[in-house]
Parts: structure tokens; C-alpha cells; sequence
């Protein structure tokens, strides 16, 4: 059996109180929901992915575009596990009512200057699904061109978000701007100097934005091109750029 998630502080004992979510669009009526946010383990990936599966595989703007997933009984084995092989890391954590049920996960990953920005292509290379190699493709691109510890030399090492995603039902009760403030909050706890997040939709760019993140770089799906020179990703309205935001956290102030 797997080990729980262990970090030195009591990071994870925060309960979090109720309080309008500016990641929503608009503020919800239904009643405050009471929740806590706890670390994800491996022994939570098929609980994570039944969410991942209900909500974000089906929202994603180039998921959509590129008809990843377009029965109800479609699955991408790729996409999957390139939600889950960010567990590991362990700094992936989660909304979870008190009844234990999952509302809003947040998978997260760390990077090192020191690591290969080859790593998704090589990812890319050998994927086996054309749609979702055209999405890794992309990824890669923009990583590689975001370029983000040339753009902040003092950075050696960064923690990555990489799937943010809430039950539709929660929506407007706090729960992804949690998620977002105890990633930051956790990359202060572990002396990470900074927090990245790339935003391939419009909505989420706008939120991440209020959130106090700064964009650092912007691609837009029209200068994305195949070998003929047509663009790659052509979602709907008003999904026209991927945009990589970051946070410098204060490691030595309060906040």
C-alpha cells in the first residue's frame, strides 16, 4: 500500500472558508460549501480521473477543437496519463467536501533549470494518438519558446500547474481560487521561488490574471502552424491564444 504524502509544516491542515470564486462568471445561489484541501496521492488517481473524465477532458478548448474526446464512452489513455504522471511530484492537492467527495483537483508538478526542456518531445515522439500529439506538440513549443528561467535567471527551480479543474455543480463557492492560492502558498512552504501555469483558454487566462499572475508570453493558435502553413487549432470563440502566466513568490515577506 502507498504511503501518504508527508511534508514538513502543517501546510495541509488549512480548512477552507467559504467565499466567492473570481474564477467563476458569475456568483452561484446554492448554499456554502464547507471543504478542506489535502495533497493528492497515487492512491487517489482513479477518483481524480472519474472528475478529470466528467469535466475537464470535455471543456478543454483544443481538447474540443481537435475532437479528442467526441463520443461520451471515448477515453484518451495518453491524456490520462499525462494528468497522472504528475502526482508523483507531490505537490498535487485537492478540494474534498466533508463527506469525502472530490469538488476541485489541481495537479501540479515541479521543474529544475537543470532538467531537459526535451522532455515533451520526447513525450510528444511517442505518442500514439495523433490529436493529442498535436496538443503535447504545442506544449512543447511553449515551453520552449516561453522560456521561462531565461526570462528569470535567478530561478532554478519552479512548480508547474497543470490541470485545474472544478465540479460543475461548485462552481462560484471559492474552490479553484483555493486551489490556486495553496499552490502558492505550498511553493512558499517548499522554497520555490516561482509558479507557472500555461492557459490554453481565454476564461482561464482572464482568472489566472485577477489572480495576480503576469503573462510572460502569448502564442496565438493562428501563428501555431502544421507543415502545409495551416493553423493546428482553430477552437471556437474566444480561444485564440495559449498564454504563460507566473507568480514570483515572496519567500522572505508574509504573503
Amino acid at each position: 500500500m502507498e504511503s501518504p504524502i508527508t511534508l514538513k509544516s502543517n501546510y495541509w491542515q488549512t480548512r477552507v472558508s467559504e467565499c466567492a470564486d473570481p474564477l467563476a462568471s458569475m456568483t452561484s445561489n446554492s448554499a456554502p460549501l464547507g471543504y478542506s484541501i489535502v495533497p493528492i496521492t497515487n492512491r487517489d488517481s482513479d477518483r481524480v480521473l472519474d472528475l478529470l473524465r466528467r469535466f475537464f477532458f470535455r471543456d478543454e478548448p483544443l481538447n474540443v477543437c481537435v475532437g479528442l474526446l467526441d463520443n461520451p464512452q471515448d477515453t484518451c489513455e495518453e491524456l490520462e496519463q499525462y494528468c497522472m504522471e504528475s502526482i508523483g511530484d507531490g505537490v498535487s492537492i485537492m478540494a474534498v467536501s466533508p463527506n469525502g467527495n472530490i469538488l476541485g483537483v489541481c495537479i501540479n508538478g515541479t521543474l529544475t533549470r537543470d532538467e531537459k526542456s526535451s522532455e515533451n518531445k520526447n513525450d510528444e515522439d511517442e505518442c500514439s494518438n495523433p490529436k493529442f500529439r498535436k496538443i503535447l506538440k504545442l506544449l512543447s513549443t511553449v515551453y520552449r519558446e516561453s522560456n521561462v528561467f531565461k526570462q528569470f535567471p535567478e530561478v532554478d527551480k519552479l512548480l508547474d500547474i497543470r490541470v485545474v479543474s472544478v465540479d460543475d455543480s461548485c462552481r462560484g463557492q471559492g474552490i479553484a481560487k483555493a486551489l490556486f492560492d495553496k499552490t502558492k502558498n505550498l511553493a512558499k512552504e517548499l522554497n520555490i521561488p516561482l509558479v507557472r501555469v500555461d492557459c490554453t483558454s481565454h476564461f482561464s487566462a482572464k482568472a489566472v490574471a485577477r489572480l495576480g499572475f503576469d503573462c510572460v508570453y502569448t502564442l496565438p493558435y493562428s501563428e501555431h502552424l502544421d507543415s502545409d502553413g495551416y493553423p493546428v487549432f482553430t477552437p471556437e470563440l474566444p480561444h485564440t491564444c495559449v498564454k504563460t502566466y507566473v507568480h514570483l513568490v515572496d519567500l522572505d515577506g508574509s504573503q
